[in-house]
């Protein structure tokens, strides 16, 4: 007993020390808990208290992480390693979560609706917490809590406003295909940890243990391991699931699934990549040659399938699978230690992605249909709106002089010069492929301008352009965008 006091003592001391780094979280969780009381006592009596909490909630762990800053520490034993690279990428989290958070709220403002919408922002704020988590762990453990915080609250989030089959059947193909690939990730995990012994997968003695695992069986974990984190991700084959939930679900939803939880998971891709690359053993090779075969195939699957959809909401789901297939380029860049490359492309491609939604649903609300058809001779009678979504679409495609443009280059300047250092034929075949996808996205994409500016209506019903918070806060993006895409050095100096 005497032996064991001082442990237990030592501990806790730990424990609350490292209690620091979770300054942001316990933000976070704090609001969580407040959001659940006031949707239960306040809400009827003080409209909006709910969301009102979640948003100092955002507010207050966004400022929480500027003191972060050129600060690296441990803590928790070694579950919790803050770092800049992860600062800035719970940065953009808050910032898209808050951004999703008034998305939602205007969305349902004007919508006779049977749930409670207060209840909306504590699940936004749980999803929050895990995937601030996820950006700052090397432990499997807490990786597969996060992943799991974030896919529960994902599932209600979708489920949540189903009103009819369509919408009831899409959240149901998620729960099940998400449940699956956690299963299968869990297995992967606990293979992992039989071969190892070991939880940290940057540590020596995790890798020594992987060496020494049977090659076979090895190889399966990692295989499953990468279904958990495809699934999160949406790259091919796991990728089923987005079109229909992305259709089902309101759209602000759909915006939030589409680009949050992509950033945490790809600063986790990262480490995980940069840990296992330095090695050079052959489980370093299969997680290449599966993060090679992988970004080609859904790049094409994402951009192939594009072409052929009809539904705007649809035509966003298979665009951001193929956006998935350059972000996992970046992640080979990532080697090389130019982080700021891939937190470029994600910053720009949260703006991108919430911009392109937020006048979805603008649309929607205006015609009443998602339909690309339906914006037949719209650009005269909506300028604004069609202008500012042109140019979102100009700058998916990846074209100058918009901020997608700067960051496909990034990446494939990048990606050339881990091809001329190496000689490697999986580099080429990732340029290649990014640039053949890249074109076909023009045939898509640019549909929005052609039948918006093109082609003559055939409703003589009377529109008009009305300045929301939506269309507005989708135009001030495409401004960023365009800005950023002229002096990206306005955000690259930031990110060095």
């Amino acid at each position: 007993m005497e032996k064991f006091e001082p442990v237990i003592s030592e501990t806790i001391d730990h424990i609350i020390a490292s209690s620091g780094l979770l300054k942001p979280e316990i933000a976070l969780a704090i609001a969580f808990l407040l959001s659940i009381i006031s949707s239960l006592f306040f809400e009827k009596k003080f409209k909006n208290s709910t969301f009102l909490i979640a948003v100092l909630g955002f507010i207050s762990a966004f400022i929480l992480l500027i003191p972060q800053f050129n600060d690296p520490q441990e803590g928790f034993f070694g579950m919790i390693r803050r770092d800049d690279f992860s600062i800035y990428g719970r940065m953009l989290i808050l910032f898209a979560s808050l951004v999703t958070g008034f998305f939602i709220q205007q969305h349902f403002k004007h919508k006779a609706i049977k749930r409670k919408i207060a209840d909306v922002y504590s699940i936004l704020l749980a999803a929050s917490f895990g995937l601030s988590l996820l950006t700052i762990t090397t432990n499997w453990l807490l990786v597969f809590i996060s992943i799991e915080t974030v896919s529960i609250a994902s599932y209600v989030l979708v489920g949540y406003f189903s009103e009819n089959k369509k919408q009831s059947e899409a959240a149901v193909k998620y729960v099940l295909f998400g449940s699956a690939c956690a299963a299968m990730m869990l297995y992967g995990l606990s293979l992992l940890y039989g071969f190892t012994g070991n939880l940290d997968f940057t540590s020596a003695m995790h890798i020594q243990g992987l060496i020494s695992a049977p090659k076979i069986l090895c190889s399966v974990a990692i295989l499953f391991l990468f279904a958990g984190i495809g699934f999160k991700l949406s790259f091919a084959p796991f990728h089923v699931w987005s079109p229909d939930v992305y259709e089902g679900a309101p759209t602000p939803i759909t915006a939030f699934l589409s680009t949050v939880p992509k950033i945490a998971v790809m600063i986790l891709f990262s480490r995980l990549y940069a840990s296992w690359f330095e090695t050079f053993f052959y489980f370093s090779e299969l997680t290449f040659l599966l993060l090679v075969v992988i970004a080609i195939v859904t790049m094409v699957v994402g951009n192939f399938i594009a072409l052929r959809q009809e539904n705007m909401k649809r035509l966003m789901a298979y665009s951001s699978i193929g956006h998935t297939g350059f972000l996992l380029m970046a992640v080979l860049a990532f080697v090389q230690g130019n982080t700021d490359v891939l937190l470029f492309y994600m910053a720009v491609y949260v703006l991108m992605n919430l911009s392109a939604f937020l006048y979805v649903d603008y649309l929607e609300s205006k015609i009443g249909d998602a339909s690309i058809q339906s914006f037949m001779g719209l650009g005269k009678k909506l300028p604004f709106t069609f202008v500012g979504f042109s140019l979102i679409g100009i700058s998916l495609i990846g074209l100058p002089p918009t901020a997608g443009f700067i960051g496909k280059f990034l990446i494939f300047s990048n990606v050339f010069e881990l091809y001329s250092e190496s000689s490697e034929f999986a580099y080429l075949l990732l340029l290649i492929v990014g640039a053949i996808t890249t074109v076909v996205s023009l045939f898509y994409y640019l549909k929005i301008p052609l039948y918006a500016f093109l082609k003559e209506t055939k409703s003589d019903s009377v529109i008009k352009e009305t300045f929301t918070f939506q269309n507005c806060l989708a135009f001030l993006f495409c401004i960023a965008v365009v800005i950023l895409g002229i002096f990206p050095s306005l955000l690259l100096s930031l990110l060095k």
